[in-house]
Order: C-alpha cells, then sequence, then structure tokens
C-alpha cells in the first residue's frame, strides 16, 4: 500500500487521461471536446514531470560539491515548456476554427454538423453529373 501512495501521480495522470479521453469520445459539442483535449495534454504533462522528479533532488545546476546522482533531471521539464507551447499554440487554432464553423453552420454539435454536411453533398450519379 505504501508504494501505491508514493506513485499516486502516475493514477492521477491516468485518471486525468481517461477523463480527457471520454469527453473526446463521448460528448457531441466541438468545444468540451477540445477542453478534453487539453486535459489529455496536461495529463501527459503530469506524467513526464512526474518521471523527472528525484525524492531529495537538487536543481540540476552543477556547484562544488553537488553529485550528479542526486540532481533532478532538466530534460522532462524542458520537454514540458515545448510542450506546453504547442498545446496552447494547437487550442488557439482549433478555437479560431471553431468560431468559423459556428459562423458557418451556427452549432457545434458534431452530429448536427455530419448531418448537414450530408444533405449539401449531392449523391454522384449518372444522371446527376456533368457528362
Amino acid at each position: 500500500m505504501g508504494r501505491l501512495l508514493d506513485n499516486y501521480h502516475y493514477a492521477v495522470a491516468a485518471v486525468l487521461f481517461c477523463t480527457g479521453f471520454y469527453s473526446v469520445i463521448m460528448r457531441p459539442n466541438i468545444i468540451k471536446k477540445i477542453i478534453g483535449l487539453n486535459i489529455m495534454e496536461t495529463s501527459v504533462f503530469l506524467l513526464l514531470v512526474s518521471l523527472g522528479w528525484k525524492e531529495g533532488g537538487i536543481a540540476p545546476i552543477h556547484a562544488g560539491g553537488a553529485e550528479a546522482a542526486s540532481m533532478v533531471n532538466p530534460l522532462p521539464q524542458a520537454l514540458i515548456l515545448t510542450g506546453i507551447v504547442v498545446a496552447v499554440s494547437t487550442t488557439a487554432v482549433a478555437l479560431s476554427l471553431v468560431i468559423l464553423l459556428y459562423r458557418q453552420y451556427g452549432t457545434l454539435d458534431v452530429d448536427r454538423l455530419m448531418r448537414e454536411e450530408e444533405l449539401e453533398v449531392p449523391a454522384a450519379g449518372p444522371e446527376g453529373g456533368e457528362g
């Protein structure tokens, strides 16, 4: 039981990822799907930062008398900073596309958007197309 309590952050990351995945799969609203994607991204960030954490670790600044084995790995932290920038940029582009979708169709419900798209696409047949 003690080992489980020591690694609770892995379980939290898994629960967050599953929550975001559920939102992406089950919610019909595009905004809620984007929020679910952001939750999934945050869970991955938490997992990577947790992997780089070391109990009793010190900052990765090599000072006199500091051993390399007691330093925290700085690579996951740098990767997370890059990932956050990419996640924010992706979210901004997705939200701008959502605004355009709403202006065009008047809804953000995926099911209604798919039905309207099917109605707009004409059936290609021998008598319906250009010859």
